[in-house]
C-alpha cells in the first residue's frame, strides 16, 4: 500500500518529504503563470525577435507548461496531497507516465532544435536563408512532437498493477523483465541516451563550434577595420552577434546546469547498481529527489532568461503588469471623480498616474 502523507501531521513527516510538499505547489504556481505569460508576450511578436526564433521559444514554453501540468500537478502534487484518485488506476497511470516521458523529451529536443537553428544562423551563411525560416521551424517542431510521441509508446506497456480491488488494477509497478530482458534494457538505455545524455553533448558541441566561429570572425573584422579601438564601438554586426549568443548561451547553460544533477545521479546509480533506498534519510533518495526538483525548475526559468536578456520582452512584461491597473482606474474613474487638494482628476487623465507607477510597486 502507498504511504498517505496527508494522513499525518506535517511536522511528523521526514524533512525531504516536507521540502517537496512545499516545493512542488510553488513550482506549479510559478511555472504555469510564467509560461502562460511568456507564450502570450512572444505570440504578440513585439519582442524584436524573428518569427523563426519566436516559433521555437513559444514551443519551448508550451512544452514546459505541459510538463508542469502533467508531471508536477497530476503526478507529484497529486501523489502527496490526493493519493487515492482515479489517476492511480493502472492504465491511467501508465498513460500518464508515457505522456510525461514524451513531453519531457519534446521539451529537451526543442532546446536542441533552437540551439541548432542559432548555430546555422551564426555559422552557416549559405544555409541560413533556407533553414532559418518560420516554415522550417514549424516543420521541425511538428516532427519532434510526432517522433517522440511514437518513441514513448512502449512506456505504456512497461508497468503492471501493484494490487487489484474489485477487478480494478491500481498503481504502476515496473515489470521485473524491464531490468532483465535485453529488449527492455536496450529501450531504457536508448531513453537515457536520447534524454539527456545526447542533448547535453550536442549543446556543448554546437556552442563550442559557435564560439570558435565567432572568435575567428571577430579576428577577421579586427583586421579589416584596422583599429582595435573602433572594433568595440559603432559595430552593429558585432552587437547583433553579442545579443544572439547571450540568449543562446543563457538558455543552453540553464539547461545543462539544471539537468547536471539528474545525469550525475543516473550515472552514480548505474555504477553502484543501487536501485532501492533504505529510508527517507538515505543519501541516494535525497539525491534522487533533489535531481528531479532541479530538473522541473528548468520549466520555470525561461521567462526569467528572456526578461534578463531581452529588453523588449521586459518592456512587454511591464506593460502587461500595468494593464490590469489601467483597467481598474478606468472603471473607477468612469463612475467617480478623484479630488486631490484643489485639483480634480477625472476620466482618462488618471491614466497618466498609472504610467508613472514604478514596476517594483506591481511586484
Amino acid at each position: 500500500m502507498r504511504v498517505q502523507f496527508v494522513a499525518y501531521p506535517f511536522s511528523w513527516l521526514p524533512p525531504v518529504i516536507q521540502a517537496v510538499m512545499i516545493y512542488y505547489p510553488i513550482i506549479a504556481a510559478v511555472g504555469i503563470s510564467a509560461n502562460v505569460v511568456t507564450i502570450v508576450i512572444l505570440s504578440r511578436g513585439k519582442c524584436g525577435l524573428s518569427r523563426c526564433i519566436t516559433r521555437y521559444l513559444v514551443a519551448m514554453s508550451a512544452a514546459d507548461l505541459l510538463i508542469i501540468i502533467t508531471d508536477v500537478i497530476l503526478v507529484r502534487i497529486n501523489d502527496y496531497y490526493f493519493p487515492t484518485t482515479f489517476l492511480y488506476i493502472t492504465p491511467v497511470c501508465s498513460f500518464l507516465i508515457a505522456l510525461i516521458r514524451a513531453v519531457t523529451d519534446i521539451s529537451v529536443w526543442f532546446t536542441i532544435a533552437f540551439t541548432f537553428d542559432r548555430f546555422v544562423t551564426i555559422c552557416c551563411q549559405k544555409l541560413r536563408t533556407k533553414y532559418c525560416i518560420e516554415k522550417t521551424a514549424s516543420l521541425v517542431i511538428g516532427t519532434v512532437c510526432l517522433l517522440f510521441c511514437i518513441k514513448n509508446i512502449p512506456w505504456f506497456f512497461t508497468f503492471e498493477p501493484n494490487y487489484t480491488i474489485d477487478n480494478v488494477p491500481w498503481l504502476c509497478n515496473v515489470k521485473p523483465e524491464y531490468y532483465t530482458v535485453t529488449a527492455w534494457v536496450t529501450f531504457g538505455w536508448i531513453n537515457r541516451c536520447l534524454t539527456p545524455l545526447l542533448p547535453i553533448f550536442l549543446i556543448l558541441l554546437l556552442n563550442a563550434l559557435t564560439v570558435e566561429y565567432i572568435l575567428a570572425a571577430n579576428r577577421v573584422r579586427r583586421r579589416l577595420r584596422g583599429s582595435k579601438k573602433d572594433e568595440n564601438h559603432n559595430d552593429p554586426e558585432m552587437e547583433n552577434r553579442r545579443k544572439s549568443i547571450i540568449l543562446l548561451f543563457t538558455i543552453s547553460g540553464n539547461f545543462i546546469l539544471l539537468w547536471a544533477t539528474y545525469v550525475i545521479f543516473f550515472l552514480l546509480m548505474r555504477i553502484t547498481n543501487q536501485y532501492y533506498y533504505t529510508g527517507y534519510n538515505d543519501p541516494m533518495l535525497i539525491a534522487d529527489y533533489t535531481s528531479y526538483m532541479l530538473l522541473l525548475l528548468s520549466c520555470c526559468t525561461n521567462t526569467c532568461i528572456y526578461a534578463v536578456t531581452q529588453s523588449k520582452f521586459r518592456d512587454e512584461l511591464k506593460n502587461g503588469l500595468k494593464y490590469p491597473l489601467r483597467i481598474i482606474f478606468n472603471l473607477f474613474t468612469n463612475s467617480f471623480s478623484i479630488t486631490c487638494g484643489s485639483v480634480e482628476f477625472i476620466g482618462t487623465e488618471v491614466m497618466f498616474i498609472v504610467d508613472l507607477i514604478p514596476l517594483s510597486w506591481c511586484l
